[in-house]
């Protein structure tokens, strides 16, 4: 009897390790495929928000920026919504605004607003969240450094 039960026993362990495998493997094959990139992943509203300084006037102020982006999943953004505040001022509502994105295989792409500042982007697992840095560095008026997140809205 005992004998019985250990070779159920085995008989058990080996379909569920079986199981466990092509599970494994099913999902191992399913994360490769969702890595891939292209800006057709990006779609839908996200809510950005990043900050760091502008330079005006010679000088580099603190900004702060949240808005509604909307990527619209063909290279083009909308903003829905948005507030631009530098030195403690609102000075540019964003509501309206317009931009460009590339996206590459590696999940890495760019975004640049119309007349306005350029990005680097990093896209996370199902395009849930990007990571955002500034570009546009240097010496005039309008450049500066910046950071932030993007989260895609539920649909």
């Amino acid at each position: 009897m005992s004998s019985l039960a250990f070779a159920c026993a085995l008989v058990c362990l080996a379909a569920a390790i079986a199981l466990g495998t092509s599970t494994t493997a099913r999902a191992a094959a399913d994360e490769q495929v969702s890595s891939v990139c292209s800006a057709d992943r990006l779609r839908g509203l996200y809510i950005w928000t990043f900050d760091g300084y502008t330079r005006l006037g010679g000088k580099l102020l603190p900004k702060a920026v949240m808005q509604g982006l909307q990527f619209n999943g063909d290279g083009t953004t909308y903003n829905t919504f948005g507030t631009v505040n530098i030195g403690g001022t609102i000075i540019i509502d964003a509501t309206g605004g317009v931009g460009i994105y590339t996206v590459a295989a590696d999940c890495t792409g760019t975004l640049s607003i119309t007349n306005g500042p350029s990005f680097n982007m990093y896209i996370g697992p199902g395009a849930k969240q990007l990571w955002i840095t500034q570009t546009n560095v240097g010496s005039g008026d309008g450049t500066g450094l910046g950071v932030g997140t993007a989260t895609r809205l539920p649909q």
